[in-house]
């Protein structure tokens, strides 16, 4: 009886062992010939493809009171440093923070016009440059509007002539000059005191004879009145006049409602192209001032003191402004350049929109 258990547990135990050897067998086939588990081709890298057709605002990370010039190709920029007049170039508005860079004209060390320059506008008139800008001696109640001459073809090059003070009408505090072309016609628009204390800034219009010389009197065009641009603020103030020509009607842009506050907007006025432009009657609001205001939610503030141009191939119109990124910011470096695309309605009046949002991707201007 022991013998035939012993010979019943001897087999068991083979085919145990029977077993265990198919299972290794089996394992072994499954294995690469090195002996090691074969591990899944690795896939090769794909590089995402890099989108050229747009742009994220701001496309300067300072720049107060922002203008631009179109010239064949290429813009010219520039803003307010405070300290001198920088122009910057470039041939893709888009990619403006690589363009090239240069300080143009360094102001003396003292006088009416070191000090506080402000809004400096470059405006290319029969052959020449020249440079509109706002400064005073340290002191505001100074403010005057002053003028720089080139020559050369290139604003880049050649030398910044200092051609002293415009002497407007009525010789009064004057801050954010432009002058603009209709008919063969020049003219300059302002924001200035009525009178020779800060109270309120009013826009003003005046003909100019040459680019060195404005002529006439002086007239009114826009008061702080609006509850929008007093904006509970003191003193009230309507700026940053500019001038733009669709079809036949003219507009002048500005901005109100202080630039201290969130509550910095844009509006406008216009008249038909065949009215007399220095009649103040002629002149209207816009049924929905103002035009251009804050997003909070997309962390414009204070959105303002614009200027426009063109696409590179002429097919679309472009707002060129600054904003603040916080809230509460104020009328300091904070305020960044930005730009976006604008339209018109089938009555020729322009619609600006809202202040697209930081980061957010907007496609290039046309031609670039």
């Amino acid at each position: 009886m022991k013998l035939l258990i012993k010979k019943i547990l001897n087999r068991i135990h083979f085919i145990i062992l029977c077993l265990s050897l198919i299972c290794f067998s089996a394992c072994v086939s499954c294995s690469s010939g090195s002996g090691e588990v074969e591990k899944p081709p690795e896939e090769n890298p794909v590089d995402n493809p890099v989108d050229n057709t747009t742009f994220r605002n701001p496309i300067l990370d300072s720049g107060p009171d922002p203008w631009v010039f179109k010239n064949g190709e290429e813009y010219f920029v520039t803003f307010t440093t405070g300290y001198n007049i920088t122009l910057r170039r470039t041939s893709k508005m888009s990619d403006l923070k690589n363009g090239a860079q240069k300080v143009i004209w360094t102001p003396p060390a003292s006088g009416f016009n070191s000090k506080e320059i402000w809004a400096p506008e470059l405006h290319k008139i029969d052959g020449k440059w020249y440079v509109y800008y706002a400064a005073s001696d340290g002191n505001n109640d100074n403010h005057k509007m002053w003028v720089l001459e080139n020559t050369s073809n290139d604003p880049f090059q050649g030398t910044w002539e200092d051609k002293g003070e415009l002497l407007l009408p009525d010789n009064k505090w004057a801050i954010d000059g432009s002058p603009f072309e209709l008919n063969g016609e020049y003219y300059f628009i302002w924001s200035g005191w009525e009178g020779n204390t800060n109270v309120q800034q009013n826009v003003y219009i005046a003909k100019m004879q040459d680019p060195l010389t404005v002529v006439g009197e002086r007239v009114c065009l826009i008061k702080p009145t609006d509850s929008w641009e007093t904006n509970n603020v003191f003193p009230t103030v309507t700026e940053g006049p500019q001038f733009l020509k669709k079809d036949d009607k003219l507009f002048i842009f500005y901005s109100a409602g202080g630039c201290w506050t969130d509550g910095y907007s844009i509006g406008l006025i216009w008249t038909d192209e065949h009215s007399d432009l220095l009649n103040p009657d002629l002149w209207e609001r816009a049924n929905n001032n103002p035009l251009f205001v804050s997003n909070t939610l997309g962390n414009a503030f204070g959105p303002g003191h614009n200027s426009f141009f063109k696409s590179l191939d002429g097919t679309e119109d472009w707002i060129l402004y600054h904003a603040n990124p916080l809230a509460n910011q104020g009328c300091g470096n904070s305020r960044t350049v930005r730009m976006q695309k604008m339209t018109w309605e089938n009555n020729g009046f322009p619609v600006l929109g809202i202040p697209e949002s930081l980061n957010k991707d907007l496609l290039k201007p046309s031609g670039e």
